[in-house]
């Protein structure tokens, strides 16, 4: 067992918590009279969620690919990232656990997040049992939480787990890919109200021919340098009590693009698509571009759009 200092920079943080929406709408030339349907409180309770589970996958990652968290004590010639070390890593390779401690008064990283409280992490379960790294065929790591709050959200994982299906022996070159399911819930700060949020998505690594991000079994996934890709689909209710349905259609993440230099370990998807539905109203489009590294994007309603921008 062996305890270990984590910079909770977060390489691969993923989507952010919340979005802004812009006052640009457009198509502008429906019946003056009618209502228009502008709710997007559940897509910014959407994104919350998203936010939250992506980081938490994100450490998962990270950590279970070589035990280590090198990537996070890099300096990368930033003063930025030159910050205190602020969580903690206690690794049972035998038990085949980790756990990862942001402490009780407020660690900081480089994406920008405040975080308290514990995440562990099991993938006692993988099969075969020698598939122990997060880029092993039928690694599997099944997440809980203590007391974990983000930015003051509480948060509670009832549920998460991300199997690595890609097939045994599968030729050099091949895209690694997981399955992702999670059912977690968030109260939000300032009394806020309650998310919750449940998953079931594929996630692909699409750049596995890249031998520096990827360059074979033996050597662990530089995440820094991956290219990921995302489907599938997600319910629940957003923090007024209405329930929710979305799909994500190709959701792309560069993880060299950081459009905030004050935040370099903030990742946006840069292109494909979320459509949602809450409760009883029309479907919501959100689209986050075509590939640009960029914190921008559009949410179309009944034929109107807005811009947003990913906070």
């Amino acid at each position: 067992m062996k305890n270990q200092k984590f910079y909770s920079g977060l390489a691969i943080a993923l989507l952010a918590c919340s979005i802004t929406f812009s006052s640009c709408r457009k198509n502008r030339d429906k019946d003056p009279k009618e209502e228009p349907d502008t709710e997007q409180s559940t897509a910014t309770d959407n994104n919350l969620a998203e936010g939250t589970s992506s980081d938490i996958e994100a450490m998962g990652s990270q950590v279970a690919e070589s035990y280590t968290i090198t990537t996070y004590k890099s300096t990368y010639g930033n003063n930025i990232l030159s910050m205190a070390p602020c969580a903690s890593v206690l690794s049972n390779t035998v038990a085949k656990t980790y756990t990862v401690d942001f402490g009780t008064t407020g660690c900081v990283g480089t994406d920008g997040r405040v975080r308290t409280g514990k995440l562990f992490f099991d993938f006692s379960g993988s099969t075969p049992a020698t598939a122990i790294y997060y880029r092993n065929p039928g690694f599997k790591l099944v997440v809980t939480s203590a007391n974990y709050v983000v930015d003051g959200n509480a948060v509670t994982i009832n549920n998460k787990t991300i199997t690595n299906t890609t097939p045994a022996g599968a030729p050099a070159g091949t895209n690694l890919t997981w399955a992702v399911s999670a059912n977690i819930s968030i109260a939000k700060a300032n009394n806020g109200g309650t998310v919750s949020w449940s998953c079931n998505r594929t996630k692909e690594l699409t750049n596995t021919s890249d031998p520096l991000c990827y360059a074979g079994q033996t050597t662990a996934i530089d995440w820094t340098k991956a290219k990921v890709k995302i489907n599938g689909t997600t319910s629940g209710t957003n923090a007024k009590g209405e329930s929710f349905s979305a799909t994500a259609t190709n959701l792309v993440r560069d993880f060299t693009c950081a459009p905030d230099v004050t935040k370099p370990h903030r990742h946006p998807f840069i292109s494909g698509t979320i459509s949602y539905t809450p409760g009883s109203r029309p479907v919501r489009l959100i689209d986050f571009g075509n590939g640009a590294c960029d914190f921008n994007g559009t949410i179309t309603i009944n034929g109107q759009t807005w811009s947003f921008t990913l906070q």
